[in-house]
């Protein structure tokens, strides 16, 4: 009786591994660049989370406050240190506080969000413009407050 041997050849194997690297090549940093966008969204809430604060703050006091007291628990301060995730520093720059202020996420240095060179730093001050630059500051705006 002839049996035949069943299974894959070399060549069966090598094409199924060349498309599966193919794939792979594409649909990793695809997904990379999904994760990064997603992420931004740690600034984008920290920061209008603070400007809804810096308001609040603003009433009770008749003028905004500064960085030193984002540390601060309310009523002394805004109560908060920084973005929820910790991918993004906040900061307020600001000349005069009783007239407005600059908040603004940058992109932690070494953080997991570092390769995020199209949206480093967002800002929103008080009049509530948002504003978003890549890491050369260029304006990126339209495409990082989506």
């Amino acid at each position: 009786m002839n049996q035949r041997n069943r299974g894959y050849t070399l060549m069966e194997l090598m094409v199924v591994v060349t498309i599966v690297g193919i794939l792979a090549a594409v649909a990793v940093p695809s997904y990379r660049q999904y994760t990064m966008r997603a992420k931004r969204a740690d600034a984008t809430t920290a920061l209008l989370r603070l400007a809804a604060m810096q308001e609040r703050f603003y009433i009770q006091h008749n003028s905004y406050a500064s960085t030193d007291l984002m540390d601060d628990a309310p009523p002394a301060g805004l109560g908060i240190p920084g973005t929820e995730r910790g991918y993004y520093s906040l900061a307020i720059d600001s000349n005069d506080l009783t007239t407005g202020y600059t908040a603004t996420a940058t992109v932690v240095a070494g953080g997991e969000q570092a390769d995020d060179t199209d949206c480093a730093a967002f800002s929103v001050n008080a009049q509530g413009l948002r504003s978003a630059a890549d890491s050369g500051g260029g304006d990126n705006t339209d495409r990082c407050w989506r």
